[in-house]
C-alpha cells in the first residue's frame, strides 16, 4: 500500500483541524517520547533474552 502526497495533506489537514496548530509540536514531542522509550525497552527485553555465551562472545 502506497501512501501518496494527497494522502498525507489529508492526514495533516485533519490533524490540524482536530487539534490546533499549537498542540502539534507538544503531540510530536510525546511521539518522539514514546518512540525513544519503546526502542529503549525493546533493547532491554533483547539483552535479557541474550543467553551469557552470547553476551561473551559480543
Amino acid at each position: 500500500m502506497h501512501i501518496g502526497p494527497w494522502e498525507i495533506l489529508l492526514i495533516v489537514v485533519v490533524v490540524l483541524l482536530i487539534f490546533g496548530a499549537r498542540r502539534i509540536p507538544e503531540l510530536a514531542r510525546s511521539l518522539g517520547r514514546a518512540s525513544k522509550e519503546f526502542k529503549k525497552g525493546r533493547e532491554e527485553a533483547d539483552n535479557e533474552t541474550e543467553s551469557p555465551k552470547d553476551r561473551h562472545d559480543a
